[in-house]
């Protein structure tokens, strides 16, 4: 089934709410470690709620204990700065959404590492959406195509 990872995130806020996404969805969340909060944090608890329960977290101590961890996926990164839109792209049920920081994305070498980059395309006027709501529309037009919702 598809899922997401997150890498090194900043805001407590939209971790929980992608880990409802996921819940949700019926989809793991893979946290790239370190976070910068703890999900004993207030802010986390608050978003996420009870949702943490419907849940299936997965840690990892790096990018590559993740990469290592996840040979038999696609990791597909979800990025402004892709040529290329998610609606053009053809996901498979084991593929990975990964999300960069809110604060700075992933670095160069996962941009390097990865062959698969894709963005949700919008207004020229704007510069990106929450990381959250990335997440959600990512999943949801995943899970639309290898029909799951």
């Amino acid at each position: 089934m598809i899922s997401i990872a997150v890498y090194k995130p900043d805001m407590p806020q939209n971790t929980a709410s992608i880990l409802r996404v996921c819940a949700c969805f019926g989809i793991k969340l893979h946290i790239i470690e370190p976070c910068a909060f703890n999900i004993n944090d207030s802010r986390f608890k608050r978003v996420v709620m009870d949702y943490i329960n419907l849940s299936s977290i997965i840690r990892y101590e790096s990018y590559e204990d993740f990469t290592k961890k996840n040979k038999n996926s696609r990791v597909i990164l979800m990025t402004t700065k892709a040529e290329k839109s998610l609606f053009n792209f053809k996901f498979r049920k084991t593929d990975i959404l990964l999300l960069g920081r809110e604060s700075k994305g992933v670095p160069l070498y996962i941009h390097k590492d990865l062959k698969n980059k894709l963005k949700i395309p919008i207004s020229s006027k704007t510069r990106s959406l929450n990381v959250a709501i990335s997440a959600s529309i990512s999943a949801a037009e995943a899970l639309r195509q290898i029909r799951e919702i």
